[in-house]
């Protein structure tokens, strides 16, 4: 076999020649990716969950996971085994250049959430993979810790079908559990531009509420889904601001930027936007436009932990902090998110689906675990967790309806309309 080069190793208190051969440079077979297999998985509630594991020719495997949206999760599955055939054989190590690929020669440069979503959970299997083979924690890999815990807020908590008075007794169980935040849609009806005034005093009234019972401390962050018009945006802002929200997520459509930084420009309250940004590009904008005090991508959805890394860095000169957005598994999801938020400076708090913790402990063999409010840093080769093959194959995939669209009679502006309950959707 030929050699390339000889480079000098120090061992044992002296140097040492290493022989480097072409199949040390370019990966040798036991980081060639072998196999990948993908798991449509059924919690029981909210949505399908979407897992895939990728196995090199040695045996090593990683986990990943994809964002998936309801009704909608066999779309991006399908995306995801496509890319399968152009990846076995190909160095696992070889990340960046991988993704590139993917996004210039597989998406012909056409970039959408379906197809970054399957993309970031081969990405973050591929993370996995690499950090399992060094034999340390992913966060060792990317850089190193920069805390001892990532802070987390509950969601999914909240019953859209409910009165506003049953979703306090259920925001009072969460704080029992020790969360120190939590983030709730208060708005009633679908995601519309424009919204009846009855339903800006429903928020108000709810948001009022939520801090007369859970106290002064707590952190009340308020989702909107991109729902509204500026005029609609800005008046419900300036009213909910007297009681300390520490954010309005997604305001308006990020579409347009510029009518997210309109808000911020008039709101008095942190504003988030970025979980329905999918690139760099599409952060670059935001920042540009000084559209929002915090950034919250999704590593399952904007490319994976390597993006993640770069919208990070990104925001950072531009004094923006990162909340990443995780509507995935408190298993893969989470604990990538986990291992991303140890690293970064501008880190602020992080998702955390409380209604899909139980069905993730069932499949996980050791699952990441919140108390008080944080979860400790992994401290096992990888992600830290490791997922039950035969119990994910126990819970497949399951039709679980979506949400109930309107007819056109039903929309805005209605005669007679009463604020009914906080429906958020689904």
């Amino acid at each position: 076999m030929p050699l390339l080069r000889h480079r000098p190793l120090i061992a044992a208190g002296r140097i040492r020649d290493v022989q480097i051969s072409p199949e040390n440079r370019e990966g040798t077979p036991a980081v060639k990716i072998a196999r990948i297999e993908t798991f449509l998985f059924d919690p029981g509630t909210a949505k399908n969950l979407l897992f895939c594991r990728v196995e090199t020719e040695s045996g090593l495997h990683g986990w990943g996971e994809a964002y998936v949206t309801p009704g909608k999760e066999p779309v991006i599955e399908q995306c995801l085994r496509a890319m399968t055939g152009h990846l076995i054989g190909r160095s696992a190590f070889n990340i960046r250049h991988t993704a590139q690929i993917m996004f210039e020669d597989f998406a012909i440069r056409r970039a959408s959430l379906d197809l970054l979503s399957a993309w970031s959970a081969i990405e973050i299997a591929l993370w996995d993979i690499v950090a399992k083979r060094a034999g340390v924690p992913l966060y060792n890999i990317l850089g190193g810790a920069s805390r001892k815990q990532v802070r987390v807020y509950a969601n999914g908590w909240s019953n859209g079908g409910e009165p506003i008075e049953a979703n306090i007794e259920r925001a009072l169980r969460i704080k029992e559990r020790g969360f120190t935040a939590l983030k709730w849609d208060p708005f009633p009806g679908p995601w519309r531009s424009f919204i009846h005034r009855e339903d800006e005093d429903h928020v108000v009234r709810y948001v009022e509420a939520m801090r007369t019972a859970l106290g002064p401390e707590f952190g009340l962050l308020v989702e909107v889904h991109r729902r509204l018009a500026p005029m609609h945006a800005i008046r419900i802002g300036r009213r909910i601001a007297e009681f300390d929200v520490g954010w309005y997520e997604e305001p308006c459509l990020c579409d347009n930027i510029e009518l997210v930084a309109e808000v911020r420009r008039n709101v008095p309250i942190p504003i988030v936007t970025g979980e329905a940004i999918y690139s760099k590009e599409g952060f670059a904008g935001v920042l540009a436009a000084r559209a929002a005090d915090i950034l919250n991508p999704d590593i399952c959805n904007c490319g994976g932990i390597s993006a993640m890394m770069d919208i990070a860095a990104m925001a950072a000169p531009h004094a923006v902090a990162i909340a990443p957005h995780n509507y995935n598994s408190t298993l893969v999801g989470l604990a990538a998110t986990v291992n991303f938020a140890a690293v970064i400076a501008n880190f602020w708090i992080a998702e955390y689906f409380v209604n899909l913790q139980p069905a993730c402990d069932e499949v996980a063999l050791k699952p990441l675990v919140v108390q008080d409010g944080f979860v400790d840093l992994p401290t096992t080769p990888g992600h830290g967790i490791d997922l039950d093959e035969n119990r994910l194959r126990a819970r497949p995939w399951s039709e679980r309806g979506g949400k109930g669209l309107r007819q056109y009679w039903e929309e805005f502006p209605r005669k007679g309309y009463v604020a009914g309950a906080t429906r958020t959707g689904y």
